[in-house]
């Protein structure tokens, strides 16, 4: 199970010498009401008010032995170069690419697979982002080790999904670029040009949950996305409703769980949506110190293997009931 810590946590002297005076709440757009994305962390850390933050993070994990070889392992992934992008343009209709693309991903070991049309809403203040579409993959995590968290093994996980993340999108990218499409693979933890989570969430992989991160119907909280950046013309997803939401407006098991007490009990504004949000300031000096936490998505009731299909079903069938009832 994972590891539930008293409330009332102090971070050490040695972060805290690294932070920033500007509320990390304040770059997230905590009560604005503009539509917009901040960089805020994972990110090159010369363009970032948390940067030197950041930098101590991870070096923290330089002194795990396992938790490095992981990340060692993971960059060997990212430095493999793109295959070329061919000369000669294939036109394939885009609901046949979109089943291509998703049987390789699948192949490749994707758990997930979801493509949605770009929001410039989502790119990162700075960036560029000059591909239309996204593909967004998911790669499930091993739920026993998950929930080790905050322990050391929950931070191997993690990092060992990310770089599955790396080793599904890379094929799949170089194969549309064979196809004489560019393309463009990204992998965590560093953030690429875009928000994923509101990208996931419209390329139909689940819902938001209280704890800030996607609940999808399968695998709950417990996996990890990566993403492909193209203008292959493909066949869009839509939205997904799981009921996840109807769920977290009385569930308090993350609130509870939460060492910091990060995770508030109901929705806020945050870039012009009224949303879930994780006080960053509050929650960022426990991850730092536990090498990513992970506590709210080990304790989240639909990350237990089996139970998201079950949790979403009920949930949407009590709402059915509900809107029947309110209607006579």
């Amino acid at each position: 199970m994972a590891q539930k810590s008293k409330p009332g946590f102090t971070p050490s002297a040695e972060q805290m010498a690294h932070w920033p005076d500007i509320s990390g709440n304040a770059i997230n757009g905590l009560g604005e009401t503009e539509r917009r994305a901040a960089p805020i962390l994972w990110h090159d850390p010369a363009r970032l008010a948390h940067g030197a933050l950041q930098n101590w993070f991870w070096e923290q994990g330089r002194k795990e032995p396992a938790l490095f070889a992981m990340r060692s392992r993971r960059q060997a992934v990212i430095d493999q170069p793109d295959a070329p992008v061919a000369v000669e343009v294939q036109t394939i209709d885009p609901r046949l690419a979109a089943t291509k693309v998703k049987l390789r991903a699948f192949e490749a070991g994707a758990d997930l697979v979801g493509i949605t049309r770009i929001d410039p809403a989502w790119v990162f203040e700075g960036y560029d982002m000059p591909y239309s579409t996204a593909i967004i993959l998911g790669c499930a995590m091993d739920h026993d080790q998950l929930q080790t968290a905050p322990a050391l093994p929950a931070a191997v996980e993690v990092v060992d999904k990310y770089t599955k993340g790396w080793e599904v999108a890379r094929p799949v990218s170089d194969w549309i670029r064979a196809q004489g499409w560019p393309a463009e693979p990204k992998g965590g933890p560093e953030a690429g040009p875009i928000l994923l989570i509101p990208a996931a969430i419209a390329a139909g992989m689940g819902e938001l949950g209280k704890h800030g991160s996607l609940i999808n119907a399968e695998f709950g909280s417990s996996f990890r996305l990566s993403a492909i950046f193209t203008d292959m013309p493909l066949a869009l997803d839509n939205p997904a409703d799981i009921a996840a939401q109807d769920f977290c407006l009385n569930c308090q098991i993350c609130v509870d769980a939460c060492p910091p007490q990060a995770i508030a009990h109901d929705t806020q504004t945050v870039r012009g949506d009224d949303k879930w949000y994780v006080d960053f300031d509050k929650c960022m000096p426990y991850f730092a110190e536990t090498y990513g936490c992970a506590i709210c998505l080990a304790v989240c009731p639909w990350s237990a293997p089996g139970r998201a299909p079950l949790l979403s079903e009920k949930m949407l069938r009590r709402r059915a009931r509900k809107e029947t009832e309110a209607g006579e």
